[in-house]
């Protein structure tokens, strides 16, 4: 007879046996444990590396306008180096450049593993050095000195200017610096930067209503020359006209132009001379220094006034140097307005398309070929979409109108060539497929019931489509338009074909008719980042532009998803109801 214990013993053992076969021996691959892991990790790299991307661009872009201070950099072999520090970096000293350094410059190298520190700064006076910055290695470097006495002047030309302000002249008398002080010497520069904006207005304004009109007169001429020939009446009497004319304008072209010439023989008698670190000196006008400020005795609320001024010159004025440096109003507008322009196009055309497949066109091999060869669009690299907008809109549809409504104009192409409304129409049929595939989606996820019940109460087919089944797939339907302005907002290779060029100050909105001018080239942001980051004279002096241009870039883009995203949420509101 076995005891109680033993009886005990036997029924523990037996049941861990039991639990020993119960537990869970699966493989984890049979789970999906490791491929969730791995979409995991890869979801979260993706965001981290978008994050840090646009953490990347925002604090450069952010960044670009605070004025820095200048440092005097003393070398060992006497010479100096005045600048703003921009960046330091590591490097390796080899070959040659190695063998003409001291046995002590060597050693330190030798100690750090190689390696050699450097500066590289800012130093302007282009026109000076032929040259916007400078590599100073730590090594060469016997003093760093702050001068008080040192400004940083932004001029009209030539870029930067990095020095003392020698002299002022002051209506042809010279004056020193000390003598007119800080705020005397900024109130003359201001005086002067009117006359300058006065000289441009008339240059511009005044006389560029005067040479339209004079333009518009040889144009008619010539259009009543090949209507009627040169020998008839009709062009005999418009060419006396003419005649009157034209001398009333040059009379009036004159007095402009000795109106300009007096401000200009005015502001010749307010100058400046500067000086460099070295004791060269540049003479120059007032007037073409743009902003100027002691760099290296600014307070902090001064800072922030210089910060500001240079934003509001960013966004608000023309480029100037290159491109390099001032605003870029011209290339804001242009983006803009050809996104918009984009967007009016490809909106009915998308939606038609969409229409038509999924409410009308029978189901077929046909239709599915169709729905094939848009899908496929979609996948068609867009600098092929510029050469057929160069080949197909510009030169033949432009070429044709010029032909018809513009022959006094030619050889000179009016819509023969690259221009705004042509940008639009390529970067709609880039951006089509997108609208097509997002609208159609939309229409087909448009509850079946609704439509009976539409039809039902006697509405007929184009009826329940447009109260009906529109309205409630038009969420969706701006979800494709988004994702179409956002890509047609950054594309840059077709316009680089079919319009967009790097200097357009005339908008093409103006004060003559017919006021809107679609035909003309324009800038774009895109295009202006490519041009100032890689056809730039140096690409330092343009990498700030490219990061304050892209993080503006960015912020448009932004700005018009998210007006389009609160349209589509306005929509989804009113159709709450709906698995919109």
């Amino acid at each position: 007879m076995s005891t109680i214990a033993e009886v005990q013993t036997r029924i523990m053992s037996k049941d861990k046996e039991a639990k020993a076969v119960r537990r869970y021996t699966a493989d984890l691959s049979a789970v999906g444990e490791p491929a969730l892991w791995g979409f995991g990790g890869a979801l979260a790299l993706g965001i981290i590396l978008i994050c840090g991307f646009l953490l990347a661009i925002f604090w450069n872009g952010i960044t670009t306008f605070w004025p820095k201070p200048i440092e005097i950099v003393t070398l060992a072999n006497g010479q100096m180096v005045a600048g703003e520090p921009s960046r330091e970096n590591l490097y390796r000293p080899e070959g040659a450049f190695l063998a003409s350094l001291s046995d002590a410059v060597k050693a330190d190298i030798e100690r750090n593993d190689g390696y050699a520190e450097r500066t590289l700064y800012r130093i302007g006076n282009y026109d000076l050095y032929n040259e916007d910055f400078r590599w100073v290695n730590a090594f060469d470097v016997q003093k760093v000195e702050r001068d008080p006495a040192f400004y940083y002047l932004e001029r009209q030309e030539w870029g930067p200017f990095i020095g003392r302000i020698k002299s002022v002249v002051v209506d042809g008398v010279e004056q020193s610096p000390e003598a007119l002080g800080l705020e005397g010497i900024r109130k003359e520069q201001q005086a002067a930067r009117e006359r300058f904006a006065e000289i441009r207005r008339i240059e511009r304004s005044d006389i560029g209503v005067i040479n339209h009109e004079i333009n518009q007169i040889r144009l008619e001429l010539r259009r009543i020359e090949l209507a009627e020939g040169l020998e008839s009446a009709a062009y005999r009497s418009a060419q006396a006209d003419a005649e009157l004319r034209l001398a009333e304008l040059q009379g009036d072209f004159d007095r402009l132009q000795g109106q300009a010439n007096d401000i200009k023989a005015k502001d010749a008698r307010y100058r400046i001379v500067l000086e460099d670190v070295n004791g060269t000196t540049k003479d120059t006008q007032l007037s073409q220094i743009v902003r100027f400020y002691p760099a290296n005795e600014l307070s902090v609320f001064e800072k922030v006034g210089v910060y500001f001024s240079r934003w509001g010159e960013f966004l608000s004025t023309e480029p100037r140097e290159a491109n390099t440096e001032g605003g870029i109003l011209p290339a804001i507008f242009g983006t803009v307005v050809m996104t918009l322009l984009m967007v009016v196009v490809v909106a009915p055309f998308g939606v038609i398309t969409a229409l038509y497949l999924r409410e009308y066109a029978k189901q077929g091999k046909l239709v599915a070929m169709v729905r094939i060869a848009v899908n496929n669009l979609a996948g068609v690299p867009s600098i092929v979409y510029g050469v057929f907008g160069l080949g197909f809109f510009a030169y033949t549809v432009g070429g044709s109108i010029d032909a018809l409504f513009f022959p006094e104009r030619l050889p000179n192409p009016t819509f023969g060539t690259g221009g705004i409304l042509w940008s639009a129409l390529t970067l709609a049929l880039l951006t089509v497929p997108v609208v097509i595939v997002a609208a159609e989606e939309a229409l087909s996820s448009v509850p079946r019931s609704i439509r009976e019940g539409s039809l039902a109460c006697g509405a007929s087919k184009w009826q329940t489509i447009r109260s009906v089944v529109l309205p409630h797939a038009m969420p969706g339907i701006m979800t494709g338009l988004i994702l179409a302005m956002a890509r047609g907002a950054g594309e840059v290779a077709p316009l680089m074909l079919v319009g967009v060029v790097k200097l357009a100050p005339e908008l093409p909105v103006d004060g003559f008719f017919p006021y809107i001018h679609l035909e003309r080239s324009f800038m774009h942001l895109g295009f202006h980042i490519f041009d100032v980051g890689f056809q730039s004279r140096n690409s330092e002096a343009g990498k700030p532009m490219v990061f304050v241009t892209t993080l503006l870039l960015l912020a448009l883009i932004v700005l018009m998803n998210s007006s389009a995203i609160y349209i589509r949420n306005r929509l989804k509101k009113k159709f709450a109801g709906s698995q919109f």
